[in-house]
């Protein structure tokens, strides 16, 4: 137990064989239980859990016969997680890249801060500039993203998988219905904001080592980005029309209006008249400029009152 809670912990792995070992090595004694969950991993991944399983018997293995993604093994962890008698789950990635020694921090935020759920936060980190510059410069802007359709503005990182939550609060969310690839962190965010749960940020280390990171980018920026649209437009009418009230959802629609029916078209006829005619036409420069000024205000207004709303 750790501080009277008893404290589970989620592994998710998907042919991890030789790193999987290390991190289930490193895990705390005073963790309680410890799923591993195993994704229809092609290499020993499954035997080496077995082999620890029969010396450890916190450790269970849940194994799924074919690759379901990430978020799949998650909910599954999760799931079994709050089935147990554990009062907070966190998870470790199996590749060893998450430091035990950080995992005292996201409980005590927890326990301490009053908080519902505590991510790590790798960015503030003095060891940051270990981390490859290509997922530094995705991570921020995925960051940014992350925060508008999520409505925590103050988290950053969001693609961190280090994670703790009571699981109390895990059987408030409708976890089952998570996606089950990549961008379950948005996803499960999201479920928190609709639920106004509070959520804040730990410090932890970035860790990287031998380990290859398993995205595929040409298909991961499009299908994280169309999820990160269609959480954004799901918080504002779970958040803002079915669940309470607020202008701002108004101020959204209208400028999403006004891009869809007004902005693009209108830009697309001055161009057009423009190139073929060799001048522009000035009723159509003064519809398209008006337009794009008060939909720029509108956004900013909204931006902001959600911001103050999600405080």
């Amino acid at each position: 137990m750790y501080k009277d809670h008893r404290i589970a912990v989620v592994v998710p792995a998907y042919n991890e064989e030789k790193l999987i070992g290390p991190t289930l090595a490193g895990l705390p004694d005073w963790v309680d239980r410890i799923f591993v969950v195993d994704d229809g991993s092609a290499d020993g991944t499954r035997a080496v859990v077995e082999g620890r399983a029969r010396e450890d018997p916190r450790l269970t293995l849940i194994v799924h016969e074919r690759n379901q993604g990430l978020g799949r093994s998650l909910v599954d962890g999760y799931l079994a997680s709050s089935a147990s008698d554990a009062d907070i789950t966190a998870v470790m990635a199996g590749d060893n890249q998450m430091d035990p020694a950080d995992l005292p921090a996201l409980l005590d935020a927890l326990i301490e801060r009053k908080l519902d759920y505590v991510k790590g936060n790798r960015l503030l980190h003095p060891d940051i500039g270990f981390m490859p510059p290509y997922r530094f410069v995705g991570n921020a802007i995925l960051t940014i993203l992350t925060k508008f359709a999520t409505g925590y503005y103050s988290v950053m990182d969001p693609q961190c998988g280090y994670t703790a939550i009571w699981n109390a609060t895990l059987k408030r969310l409708p976890i089952r219905s998570m996606t089950s690839g990549y961008g379950y962190n948005a996803d499960l965010l999201c479920m928190l904001n609709i639920g106004r749960f509070r959520v804040g940020d730990v410090e932890v280390r970035p860790v990287y080592g031998p380990e290859q990171s398993k995205i595929i980018l040409r298909r991961y920026i499009p299908r994280t980005s169309w999820l990160l649209i269609r959480l954004f437009f799901r918080r504002l009418w779970q958040r803002y029309v079915v669940r309470d009230f607020h202008p701002l959802v108004l101020f959204f629609w209208v400028s999403v209006f006004n891009i869809l029916f007004i902005i693009i078209p209108f830009t697309i006829m001055f161009l057009y008249i423009y190139f073929r005619e060799g001048q522009a036409e000035r009723t159509t420069l003064i519809i398209l400029v008006f337009t794009i000024m008060t939909t720029v205000q509108l956004l900013l207004f909204a931006i902001w009152m959600d911001m103050d709303y999600n405080r």
